[in-house]
């Protein structure tokens, strides 16, 4: 998955329901069904009003801000209801539970459904049915859930496949997913249609494993299907994205999509954990270090300019100094561009939660050398686009994103619109973007 990005919850004025996202891209997407379905059990006509808590699970740290912001919201709007879902609702549903501040918790299936949010003292529910969080390996089916807009945001989000049926030895996310579960083709081509007919340019595809899709579908397709169907069925996308994938399951039509299909973005963020080989098989991972350079080298004779992002986790138990430099290495070696670095978090009832551990300063230490090293990768990025020629997406007023994902500051242009330009320079943190004579006509 992505890196943490923080949510910041908001006061509903009076009567409303006001949902707060922490964690991944799929978080985000399922959020605004988790609206659309609070305001069709009437959550929102409530005294009060209330918060909806979308919570991520994949560090410690994650759910401490999460309970944090709960805490925060309680101070800030005593008579809301709070609810509280996610993966880490479905991975400890009674610390949430017991705390004071939160009416309701929801599991990761649960949140989906109007009928859930009719479970608060309101609609007739007493205490001792406070946490409503079923078995999530229970669910066989990931169902097509159909929205119009994703609230604020330039982009549009699309899942595609949900849970995963790997167990690498650091990660709790499985037992807040389940088994990976894909949404049948058919079903994410109309939304991605619906989505671009609504007026949105970008179209990001996400899940948790995404490269495992369509395993347990009919004929068995997989993602690179997926995406030239989409391409070919929905020619208004004038850009598609992938998030997270993890390179050793990329199969052959999506990298000849890669090469071949320019509505395709030429960003690829890579779950690679580390640069180490005896690191990677304790996290039981499925590449090696050489595996992932090929890919990277691979991909960019397909794709010459495809940026790569990458997540890597610093200090994972039994990590010596050698092997921390393998990972260092790795930013350059594979070419990386857009780093999300995790200092290794154990997560009660992991494998690697009971493995020796790497001293906590020097955890922390390892995280800022890797931090420093993708600034660094960062910087050279920006410099190299000086003087070209890029298509910038508007994400909101004087920033915008490039194909490859990069930040720009650009004057023009409203958020969703893309708007060509000229790179004049860079800050050290995003691009600098005037846009061309044609487009400033």
């Amino acid at each position: 998955m992505s890196a943490l990005e923080k949510g910041a919850p908001q006061a509903p004025a009076g009567k409303g329901i006001d949902v707060v996202t922490f964690g991944c891209r799929l978080n985000t997407y399922e959020s605004e069904v988790m609206r659309r379905e609070a305001e069709n059990a009437g959550l929102g006509a409530l005294q009060g009003g209330a918060v909806v808590f979308n919570t991520c699970a994949v560090t410690a740290e994650a759910v401490r801000q999460a309970k944090q912001a709960i805490r925060k919201a309680r101070r800030e709007n005593p008579s809301a209801r709070i609810i509280v879902t996610g993966c880490a609702a479905q991975t400890e549903p009674q610390n949430f539970a017991a705390m004071d501040e939160v009416d309701l918790v929801l599991g990761n299936e649960e949140k989906l459904k109007a009928n859930s949010y009719r479970a608060l003292p309101d609609f007739g529910v007493n205490d001792t049915e406070k946490a409503r969080v079923n078995d999530i390996f229970s669910v066989r089916e990931t169902a097509s859930h159909m929205v119009d807009a994703i609230e604020g945001r330039a982009r549009a989000f699309v899942q595609v496949q949900n849970g995963c049926d790997h167990r690498c030895t650091f990660c709790i996310i499985p037992y807040g997913r389940g088994n990976s579960r894909s949404v049948p083709m058919g079903a994410v081509v109309e939304q991605v249609k619906r989505l671009a007919g609504n007026g949105y340019a970008e179209i990001v595809l996400t899940g948790v494993d995404m490269t495992s899709f369509g395993a347990d579908l009919p004929g068995a397709p997989k993602l690179g299907k997926l995406v030239k169907t989409i391409l070919r069925q929905v020619p208004d996308v004038k850009r598609l994205r992938l998030s997270s994938i993890d390179s050793i399951e990329a199969d052959d039509d999506l990298l000849d999509a890669i090469a071949t299909e320019q509505r395709l973005m030429p960003h690829l963020h890579l779950s690679l954990q580390s640069g180490d080989d005896m690191i990677l098989k304790r996290m039981k991972r499925r590449h090696l270090r050489d595996q992932s350079i090929r890919f990277c080298e691979d991909v960019r004779k397909l794709r010459p300019g495809i940026v790569f992002g990458a997540d890597i986790i610093a200090g994972f138990p039994t990590e010596t100094e050698d092997m921390f430099k393998n990972s260092e290495k790795i930013v350059e070696e594979c070419g990386l561009t857009h780093l999300h670095v995790f200092p290794f978090s154990p997560r009660e009832g992991t494998p690697a939660a009971r493995m020796p551990p790497v001293r906590r300063e020097v955890v922390k230490a390892r995280a800022a050398r890797l931090r420093a090293a993708g600034e660094a990768a960062y910087r050279r990025h920006l410099s190299s686009l000086s003087g070209t020629r890029q298509s910038i997406l508007v994400e909101r007023d004087g920033l915008g994103r490039t194909e490859g994902f990069t930040l720009a500051a650009i004057d023009t242009g409203t958020p969703g619109e893309i708007v060509d330009a000229t790179i004049t320079g860079h800050d050290g943190a995003r691009l600098i973007a005037a846009p061309s004579a044609a487009q400033a006509a």
